[in-house]
């Protein structure tokens, strides 16, 4: 089959090849044809280092497709089973399934380090990202990685639910729980940015700004729900006249930089909440004295996978697309194919793009 393959991190083209294969399905793992992926910044971030992923790498997180066979002990999906790719699987047995919090679970994402599932050139291990590797046609992912999804929602929508609208609507609705009536900041407006200003528009918030330094981006932001929008230089203005002076009641930081959630910290008022969505590098230090953590009465808060348990989360964002309440199709910048994935790359660096869609043939 084809996939593309990351030789070495920090590589400035993929190996798009045809000679991929697949390790045999172990008793509770689920084969899927990936027939939708999109080419999200976390993918960037594990080409380019940021975030530590095994090599030889097939990228790919955010997938949707069609179960073509299942293990014997896996009851959950079947073949022909429409399925959304959880990239954060949880184990459901460990204190952190069970005590609510499965997206902090990291059985399958260690074992992701140790565990390939693709082979090339015969029989060299690939590893998948996040142990899914959906930048190829076919992938082995565990029973809990494949989610099922009603057949009438696209396959390019799940695919966009599989990441970047569970990580912002859910940083949303699940970690900041935007109350009614509220003001809220949205720092970056990628296609997780404007996932969390969707949220903020269903959650009912009043006032949403975007905050981006490509103005590009401001129509579509606004387009999906933001109120108002500005480059960085017009932060300062904006809080004096959205808030009169006092900061937003919500500050959410989408780009995963020590100086954007500094910004997103003084954006935010006092007792407010700063979620950090935006993925970083390690060590990229944020500093805050010790005096505003207390005395501001501020709360950091960290939203990983939007704090889902995508069992429930998955499907209710797909309700939530089926009766017209989130706009994905406005979202998608490019629908391109697997051979053009070094193109998309590139533009993903470039930084005008917002979500390009992989369609397989």
């Amino acid at each position: 089959m084809r996939a593309a393959l990351l030789h070495a991190v920090g590589d400035d083209k993929l190996d798009i090849r045809d000679d991929v294969t697949l390790t045999p399905l172990g008793p509770t793992d689920v084969r899927v044809k990936i027939r939708a992926t999109g080419v999200c910044h976390s993918d960037l971030s594990a080409i380019s280092g940021v975030l530590p992923q095994p090599v030889p790498l097939v990228p790919g997180h955010e997938g949707a497709g069609e179960v073509v066979e299942v293990g014997d002990h896996v009851t959950t999906v079947k073949p022909g089973d429409h399925v959304i790719v959880n990239w954060r699987p949880g184990c459901q047995e460990c204190a952190h399934c069970v005590g609510g919090q499965p997206y902090l679970c990291m059985k399958f994402m260690i074992e992701s380090f140790t565990t390939g599932h693709f082979r090339f050139g015969g029989d060299t291990t690939a590893f998948g990202m996040a142990g899914c590797g959906t930048w190829a046609e076919e992938i082995v992912i565990p029973w809990q990685g494949a989610i099922k999804v009603d057949d009438d929602v696209p396959f390019e929508a799940a695919a966009l639910i599989g990441c970047g609208i569970t990580t912002g609507v859910g940083a949303v609705i699940n970690t900041a729980r935007v109350k009614p009536g509220s003001t809220v900041v949205v720092v970056g407006c990628g296609g997780v940015g404007l996932s969390v200003i969707q949220g903020a528009r269903i959650s009912g918030a009043r006032t949403i700004l975007a905050v981006d330094p490509l103005e590009s981006k401001h129509a579509l932001a606004k387009k999906v729900g933001a109120t108002h929008a500005v480059t960085p230089d017009g932060l300062m203005d904006a809080i004096g006249t959205l808030t009169g002076g006092a900061g937003f009641d919500y500050g959410f930081e989408v780009v995963g930089k020590s100086a954007t959630i500094q910004t997103t910290w003084q954006a935010t008022r006092q007792g407010g909440d700063v979620i950090v969505v935006g993925a970083g590098a390690m060590d990229d230090m944020v500093s805050i004295s010790a005096f505003s953590l207390l005395f501001e009465g501020k709360n950091l808060l960290s939203s990983l996978y939007g704090e889902a348990d995508v069992r429930h989360d998955f499907p209710y964002f797909a309700n939530l697309y089926k009766s017209g309440q989130l706009d994905l199709e406005s979202m998608i910048s490019a629908r391109i194919k697997l051979a053009d994935l070094n193109d998309a790359v590139a533009a993903l660096r470039g930084g005008e793009v917002l979500r390009q869609i992989v369609l397989m043939d």
